[in-house]
């Protein structure tokens, strides 16, 4: 399939490079050069404008925010000067205003919008076990889930609307911030008693709380592991950022994210946005006087 690959930060270049494992033809654009020319010795053709990589079949955008989205899908042309037939696969974590903008405009240009927001870090990405959160379209839905099928482990459909995969992922990172937190706050209680907080995180993730949100960031969060980042604190923070802003849009309150948003915030003041978001848990601990 001739495949336009928009977004090459960590988690891009991920499904970049197993798309091209599986012999699919790709044209890639990036705003940093680099990661587009380390695609272009496996064979990869680079973009030079955004609009070349809605030429083929199907467009796959994997970029960081709205902002980011609106500059390069609508602000450039990219979309308006799309291949008639294609479909565009958005596999980035958006809010779901935006989501509803990126809708109208697709109509508007008669191109099919599938929203395909993901739940895991890089290293799952690069082992093509992403769980992947499909909606629109059913006949778009079709067309691109072979590449979902080497990009994920398990699909999960959503039926027709986009916005339904956009809620489940901002829902579904709104609970691992959630699990962060708590773990945070746990692991300084215990601390107060004396207890490694390694010692409890190891107990609670292996008979309570045993899987993989917990077990995994409960690791580094006992080894304050933070970097290299997988997931960028400051990211973190735009994300429930994203959970309050949808809650609002329907009058459904989220009395626990506003608390979270304050955390990383404190966080960001600290100077950890560039850590992984796991830092969060370090908030807790500096309250206590434990840091």
């Amino acid at each position: 399939m001739q495949i336009g690959f928009i977004g090459l930060g960590h988690m891009g270049k991920a499904l970049a490079d197993n798309l091209l494992k599986a012999g699919h033809r790709l044209t890639v654009w990036n705003r940093s050069p680099e990661a587009a020319e380390e695609l272009r010795a496996q064979g990869a053709a680079v973009a030079r404008e955004p609009a070349e990589a809605f030429a083929g079949e199907v467009a796959i955008s994997m970029l960081a925010d709205d902002a980011a989205t609106r500059a390069v899908i609508l602000d450039s042309g990219a979309l308006a000067a799309a291949r008639p037939g294609l479909v565009h696969l958005g596999m980035a974590t958006l809010s779901t205003d935006f989501v509803g903008e990126l809708l109208e405009r697709h109509r508007h240009h008669g191109i099919a919008y599938v929203a395909a927001p993901v739940f895991g870090r890089p290293d799952v990405a690069a082992a093509g076990q992403l769980n992947i959160l499909a909606a629109g379209p059913a006949e778009a839905v079709a067309r691109v889930q072979p590449l979902l099928d080497v990009l994920g482990g398990r699909t999960w459909p959503l039926g027709e609307d986009p916005l339904h995969a956009a809620a489940v992922k901002i829902a579904g990172n709104f609970m691992i911030a959630s699990a962060i937190e708590a773990m945070g706050e746990s692991a300084a209680l215990a601390q107060g008693f004396g207890v490694e907080p390694g010692r409890l995180l190891e107990i609670l993730t292996g008979t309570l709380f045993a899987c993989p949100v917990y077990r995994n960031y409960g690791g580094m969060i006992a080894e304050r592991r933070y970097e290299p980042a997988a997931f960028r604190l400051r990211l973190g923070l735009k994300d429930v950022g994203l959970a309050l802003s949808a809650g609002q849009s329907r009058q459904v309150p989220l009395p626990f994210a506003s608390v979270l948003r304050d955390n990383l915030l404190e966080a960001m003041a600290h100077g950890e946005g560039e850590r992984d978001w796991t830092a969060l848990a370090d908030v807790a601990r500096r309250r206590a006087g434990q840091d």
